[in-house]
């Protein structure tokens, strides 16, 4: 396994989200809020969508907020309103929501991110066959990758067929040579790919997923990258699949959107 420290795992996440937010490393780590001018850098992560009105994220020490010249004014006043922490919650949340709603945007998504504790991350096993699963082409240049034939509804968290050319790693979990779960990773950033996992209904509560996403994450890192993880807060099995494979918190993000956007996700 490339020979990350939590410091060093730390300090490329910030980075990423630097590249995210237009803004520099260590605004994450100030004591005071930190609001600037709204930019996607070149290599931000490659799942982020614009129109975006707004992005919070939070390191735990303060808000970094990316924002829109319309919004600038009122984020100033949600961020000097109440406290940092309290920015993710409701009922403060309604307090900007309402008002984004009067300019025609909405909270779109909020997610709490980690990484791995590299004094914790270890393979743990299951008791069903493992495999590590690539993409990868021939001499040729045809794709002969592992993952063909599995963008599938039940691996919908580990595959994500809008950007398969992202889907480069993965491990399964198999019996009598039948795929029953997966964890798949998407390049999602040049030094930072990000694992999703998914577990047949009736194969769950067997350590399986713990196993898939604590293994894939051990062979992200043999590749020289960091692995992260991300899960809505109210998710607890996935969150508890986090901490068991080796994960802890580090970061949380909220980002608003067109309300034409946002309702036409509820559709």
């Amino acid at each position: 396994m490339e020979k990350f420290c939590n410091e060093d795992i730390l300090k490329i996440a910030a980075v990423q989200s630097a590249e995210d937010m237009n803004c520099r490393e260590e605004d994450f780590f100030r004591d005071e809020n930190v609001i600037v001018p709204f930019s996607l850098g070149k290599n931000a992560k490659r799942y982020y969508k614009e129109p975006i009105t707004c992005n919070f994220i939070s390191y735990g020490n303060n808000i970094v907020s990316s924002v829109t010249d319309e919004v600038r004014e009122l984020v100033t006043e949600y961020l000097g309103k109440f406290e940092f922490y309290h920015c993710f919650e409701t009922p403060n949340m309604h307090w900007l929501n309402d008002r984004l709603m009067q300019m025609g945007h909405k909270i779109c998504f909020m997610a709490e991110y980690y990484l791995p504790d590299v004094k914790r991350l270890r393979p743990t096993k299951c008791d069903y066959e493992l495999r590590v699963l690539e993409a990868k082409t021939d001499s040729t240049g045809r794709s002969v990758s592992d993952f063909s034939g599995l963008y599938l509804p039940e691996w919908s968290n580990a595959l994500c067929e809008d950007r398969k050319e992202l889907d480069v790693l993965g491990m399964g979990a198999y019996y009598a040579n039948r795929l029953i779960g997966l964890a798949g990773c998407s390049a999602d950033a040049e030094m930072m790919w990000q694992i999703g996992v998914d577990v047949l209904p009736e194969y769950r509560r067997q350590g399986i997923a713990t196993a898939l996403t604590s293994g894939l994450a051990v062979e992200i890192m043999k590749r020289g990258k960091v692995p992260f993880y991300c899960s809505a807060w109210s998710n607890i099995r996935s969150v508890r699949n986090a901490i068991k494979s080796g994960f802890v918190p580090a970061w949380v993000e909220m980002t608003a959107k067109p309300e034409r956007i946002v309702d036409e996700m509820n559709l």
